[in-house]
């Protein structure tokens, strides 16, 4: 099964590190990157540009409107996910529990992946 794991920190984090424990942040999440491509369980992740490109469209007062910022207020972003096809949700948590932004404050949150043959979660 497909699970999306969603990154989530407080943006600009990584320049608050010395730039050896930056580096050492990296080359944990080169590791693990390689790790779930060897093991043929990584699908696909990317990062994401700092929120503050971001826009947010919603339907206020029956009209669209697009706005500057991310969707939520909060100390905590969405910076980035990484989908991975494992056995169990057990997995996806052992490796989303793996990524160093967890040590930092930030937060992993493991969702499956509806099958396009329906909504059947």
């Amino acid at each position: 099964m497909k699970y999306m794991l969603l990154i989530w920190n407080r943006p600009g984090f990584t320049e608050e590190l010395t730039e050896q424990d930056r580096t050492a942040l990296f080359g944990e999440v080169d590791e693990i990157m390689k790790e779930l491509t060897e093991t043929g369980e990584l699908v696909d992740g990317q990062a994401l540009a700092n929120p503050a490109q971001t826009l947010t469209v919603r339907l206020v007062g029956g009209s669209t409107e697009v706005v500057d910022g991310p969707f939520m207020e909060s100390k905590e972003q969405f910076a980035g996910y990484l989908t991975v096809d494992c056995d169990s949700p057990q997995r996806a948590a052992e490796i989303a529990a793996l990524w160093p932004d967890v040590r930092f404050g930030g937060a992993m949150e493991v969702r499956p992946i509806m099958e396009q043959a329906g909504t059947e979660m």
